[in-house]
Order: C-alpha cells, then sequence, then structure tokens
C-alpha cells in the first residue's frame, strides 16, 4: 500500500481517548491486513496538544516516576510542571505506554509527530 498521513486534533479531547486511537493507528490495527509483527507505512501526526484536556483530579495530582538504577535517584514530576514544560511530552508518554513493549515500540514511535500548535505549513 502507499504511504498514508493521519491527522488527528488534539483540541478538546479526553488524553487517554485521544492516546488510544493513535496507538490502534500505528499499529495498523484499523487495517485489513494487520500483522503483529510488521510496522505499517502509515504516518500519524497530532496538531494542538497544549489544548488536550484530563478528567478528574488528574490535573492536580497524578505524578511521573523515573529511576536511574542507582540507590536514592528517583525523581518525580507533576502532571502541571510536564505539561507547562512541553504538553507534547505528555502525549507522547501516554501513547508510548500503549504500545507493545518491544523492538517495535521506537519504530512504531518513529511514525509520530506531535505538534503543541497548528502546523506551520
Amino acid at each position: 500500500m502507499q504511504n498514508s498521513t493521519i491527522t488527528f486534533d488534539a483540541t478538546d479531547k479526553i488524553l487517554g481517548r485521544l492516546s488510544t486511537e493513535v496507538a490502534v493507528v500505528l499499529r495498523g490495527k484499523n487495517r485489513t491486513d494487520f500483522s503483529y509483527n510488521t510496522i505499517p507505512d502509515q504516518k500519524v501526526i497530532i496538531i494542538n496538544a497544549k489544548n488536550i484536556k484530563v478528567t478528574g483530579t488528574k490535573e492536580q495530582t497524578k505524578k511521573y516516576y523515573r529511576h536511574s538504577g542507582y540507590i536514592g535517584n528517583l525523581k518525580t514530576i507533576s502532571f502541571q510542571k510536564m505539561f507547562a514544560e512541553n504538553p507534547s511530552s505528555v502525549l507522547k508518554n501516554s501513547i508510548k505506554n500503549m504500545l507493545p513493549k518491544n523492538r517495535l515500540q521506537t519504530k512504531l514511535l518513529n511514525n509520530l509527530t506531535i505538534y503543541n500548535g497548528e502546523i506551520n505549513a
């Protein structure tokens, strides 16, 4: 099949709902020729990531953790701070966690482009 590009507008969309839609398209599960071990030739573009919504109290209580592997080196960042610094990183992290944890994950993420605002064509 030919290369195709699918564009999602994140304005007023809920973070998790949009992430699942994008993860399905990135894996190619929306196509008839789906196979678990192949990477589809379609790109995904998300615009207006800064306008995404979250439900409940996630905006005040959600935290992101990362650990370097050394003792006592657990880093914590709140949702508000991470979203203020780079809204696209919140969306990319959500989509990444919905993809399979294997060698295909980084290759699938290469087909994803996220813009905080409109595309400057």
